[in-house]
């Protein structure tokens, strides 16, 4: 999922400097799940904006609404009918969202509440860990589903490098993806698989060229 977390209030307050009016936008999906940015947080912000404003000398009026999620033009368009007198929309979601929002509303400022950090896994009850760079080229078939582009600081494809002490990373104090890598493969009986020489990896396929897309097979594109 997307994990993202929620903006310092002062940086949202300048955001939203010269408005009187903002829609403040949850969302369903993934932020809600790491409580950024659900219906409850939604609430939280906009109490704590009207009542930070007030103590400027600057009252504030927000209207709330948390949508299934923010980047899927079904749900998005409920919006639709309650922009009206509406200064900017502050946007509880991750980057996705923010971005959505505006295209689908673009006589409207839309801002983010939020910062997006990764795509990451729930490890226990309130912390989640990265696991996926979203590389556009997944090397898992080879690695035991242990992904080094992410798991390893340096994001080397053929093993560890001299810095691995121990099954630690010289980097940072977490273990070493190489090192889990061999352990799951030994379990595994694979280890020879990690004789074969990985070629230079295609990073095109990742944020080279802008925007990715993906249409499914089923589904008809116009242009």
């Amino acid at each position: 999922m997307i994990v993202a977390e929620a903006k310092t209030l002062e940086e949202i307050l300048e955001s939203l400097q010269g408005m009187s009016k903002v829609l403040v936008v949850g969302c369903g999906g993934c932020v809600s799940v790491c409580l950024a940015g659900g219906e409850k947080e939604t609430g939280i912000l906009a109490s704590t904006l009207r009542m930070k404003r007030e103590l400027m000398g600057d009252p504030l009026e927000t209207v709330e609404e948390t949508l299934t999620r923010q980047c899927d033009p079904e749900y998005v368009q409920q919006l639709a009918k309650k922009l009206e007198g509406i200064d900017c929309i502050l946007s509880l979601a991750c980057g996705v969202g923010v971005q959505f929002l505006a295209e689908q509303f673009p006589q409207t400022w839309v801002v983010p509440a939020l910062n997006t950090l990764f795509a990451g896994a729930t490890m226990e009850h309130g912390l989640w860990e990265e696991r996926c760079g979203l590389c556009g080229e997944c090397v898992l078939a080879r690695t035991g589903g242990v992904c080094p582009v992410i798991r390893c600081a340096k994001s080397l494809l053929n093993g560890p490098c001299g810095g691995s002490q121990n099954g630690k990373c010289e980097v940072k104090p977490n273990e070493c993806a190489w090192q889990l890598i061999y352990n799951r493969m030994s379990e595994l009986g694979r280890v020879e698989l990690l004789l074969e020489v990985a070629g230079a990896k295609d990073w095109s396929k990742s944020r080279d060229g802008g925007p990715r897309k993906m249409v499914r097979e089923d589904v008809k594109i116009d242009g």
